[in-house]
């Protein structure tokens, strides 16, 4: 447990929990040259895998942090997806197909892993310092921050520490949710399942395929996860001993109902979960925000619990950021609840409809929903259409920090093909807009005073084939200016997530910037700036 030296204590922002949405946080906020705390009550990386994939926009946050590349090492990508029947048979099956943001669309992880990864990104940051085994017992907001005081979870000794803001990224069970007295809406799931962790000892037909066995007797989830290991989950069914299903004798019984045997798998934990649905009445109580569970929970079948919670702190820390450096009023983060909960709400409605799929219970309902989606299944395109209409939705902003009037392109992230650099360097886009506010142009740069007068530097996209120049990106892959078109505008003004604040046609101006946008400014001085 690290000591806290007496009078280093004051912060920029400060997150509690260390999982992977707080340390996400961490890497971000550091990345920005921001003083942070974050903290957590255990000492070590919770040892038992909870998430078990990710997709290709949480990747691109990642990217962010530099860490994209390191953490894609020890995925598996682009994995088969069947939903099977009681006899073995698929009756649906999807590949996950790119949604344009420059990473493959799913990859499946083995969090420990994952979570070490992202712990070695933060230790690269000298203006982040990290206080595992320290809990946060009490949180006191005034005008200018909040104090909170920590708790050794070792040795009981007290410290207080200020912030100018806090992220709460501390689970489900939030401490900081309770303490603000936000309300965790929603219901428990009545059935608890029992979630399996194997290391492999010898592959199997299809062991690199996911497979919901949607069996009404019995359903189950068979997941690869890389580095060895691969998941298993069943439901507890009334008249099971709980704790002798998480034995080892009760988990081969189990798996092998699917042909697995112990010279197949060695059991490495076994443990009993429930799935909620939930999510807080609020999202921001003053200086403090929830991030990730803290926020909201839900069922896990299409994998975005640790995504969404990602999501949340990849929207709300570069606001932050602006706000501390004062490029932006204090006013737009109230933004991050406008846009995320909205995201959030649907995720879970996806998450809900297909569980109610794999976990259909009564046998005719089960049949005729076999036959239903087999059927479909043999329609060219189907299975497309069902994953980018009802699997994980686009997170599209219909509101919050956007600039009216509305385009087609407002409140969209614009795709991340391959792009040219001035000096010819091939490069994502991301890489090349920099995190920052930014104007791209189609084929020819037209003065946009209201911004120029600012400082906000503009880029102009050319044709693929097109000689590398200054002040120039170069659309490679052909994919960015066909997207512009389409949309039928030629000057996107893009927040530094890479989301079109505002946008206009050939021949016409862009919307102001934001009310207060001072980027060129002076910052006001930050924990960091100021000691």
């Amino acid at each position: 447990m690290e000591e806290i030296p007496a009078g280093d204590d004051t912060y920029d922002v400060a997150v509690i929990g260390y999982g992977p949405t707080g340390v996400t946080a961490a890497n971000l906020l550091g990345a920005m040259g921001l003083k942070v705390v974050a903290l957590d009550r255990d000492a070590e990386i919770f040892s038992r895998a909870r998430a078990i994939s990710t997709d290709e926009e949480v990747m691109r946050i990642w990217q962010h942090a530099g860490l994209a590349e390191r953490l894609k090492q020890d995925m598996l990508t682009e994995r088969p997806v069947d939903f099977v029947d009681a006899h073995g048979r698929p009756f649906l099956s999807a590949r996950p197909t790119p949604r344009g943001h420059g990473h493959p669309p799913q990859m499946f992880i083995y969090q420990p892993v994952l979570e070490q990864v992202l712990r070695d990104g933060v230790d690269g940051y000298p203006n982040v310092r990290v206080l595992l085994g320290h809990e946060c017992l009490r949180l006191h907001q005034d005008a200018a921050g909040v104090e909170l005081t920590l708790v050794g979870t070792d040795d009981d000794t007290v410290h207080r520490l200020r912030a100018t803001y806090v992220i709460a990224a501390d689970g489900g069970s939030s401490l900081t949710r309770a303490q603000l007295n936000i309300g965790y809406e929603g219901t428990t799931y009545e059935d608890r399942w029992v979630v399996i962790d194997t290391r492999m000892l010898k592959p199997w037909p299809d062991h690199d395929r996911l497979r919901f066995h949607c069996d009404p007797a019995r359903p189950a989830v068979d997941c690869p996860t890389p580095l060895g290991h691969h998941r298993w989950e069943f439901p507890i069914l009334p008249g099971d001993d709980e704790k002798q299903l998480t034995t080892q004798d009760a988990v081969y019984r189990l798996v092998a109902h699917y042909g697995i045997s112990r010279d197949s798998v060695e059991v490495v934990r076994a443990t009993v979960y429930s799935h909620h649905v939930r999510l807080a009445s609020r999202f921001r109580a003053g200086r403090v925000f929830l991030a990730g569970d803290a926020a909201h929970a839900m069922p896990p079948w299409i994998g975005q619990g640790m995504a969404a919670g990602v999501r949340d702190v990849a929207n709300l820390c570069w606001k932050l950021g602006a706000v501390l450096r004062g490029e932006l009023p204090e006013g737009v983060l109230d933004s991050y609840e406008t846009e995320r909960k909205p995201h959030v709400k649907e995720i879970t409605k996806r998450a809900v409809f297909v569980g109610r799929i794999i976990t259909e219970r009564r046998p005719a309902v089960a049949r005729v929903r076999d036959r239903a989606l087999r059927a479909l299944d043999r329609v060219p395109g189907f299975g497309d259409w069902l994953q980018d209409s009802h699997w994980i939705p686009v997170a599209h902003y219909a509101d919050g920090l956007q600039a009216r009037p509305r385009t087609k392109a407002s409140g969209h992230q614009v795709p991340q093909p391959w792009v040219t650099g001035p000096d010819g360097t091939r490069l994502r886009l991301d890489d090349a807009l920099g995190g920052r506010w930014l104007l791209l142009q189609a084929r020819t740069a037209v003065s946009q005073p209201g911004w120029d007068r600012l400082g906000v530097p503009s880029l102009t996209v050319t044709p693929a084939g097109s000689r590398p120049a200054e002040g120039t990106l170069v659309d490679s892959d052909g994919v960015l200016l066909p997207w512009m078109t389409a949309r039928r505008v030629a000057c996107l003004a893009l927040r530094p997530d890479a989301y079109v604040y505002a946008a206009a046609p050939t021949g016409s101006p862009l919307p102001p910037p934001p009310t207060g946008f001072a980027p060129a400014a002076t910052p006001r001085p930050t924990a960091t700036t100021a000691q």
